[in-house]
């Protein structure tokens, strides 16, 4: 089950205005509200991204941790 909660898990870091940028370049429907990141809440942002992006959450967690190790 420990492998399993990685996979769903997710911690944003390093400089979430770059990484927000990204997210909009690859996906111009995202807002600034999908976007609205607070310390700690991390699942909150994910849901909305599930919603908006029509994706699962494995694939959002993925996207984001792609996002995440991009950087530039």
């Amino acid at each position: 089950m420990e492998a399993n909660k990685k996979e769903t898990t997710f911690q944003v870091a390093g400089d979430w205005s770059v990484q927000l940028k990204q997210l909009k370049q690859k996906f111009p429907l995202l807002t600034n509200v999908d976007l609205k990141f607070e310390k700690g809440k991390e699942e909150d942002l994910i849901e909305r991204l599930v919603i908006k992006l029509n994706k699962k959450r494995p694939e959002v967690i993925e996207l984001l941790r792609q996002i995440q190790m991009y950087k530039s």
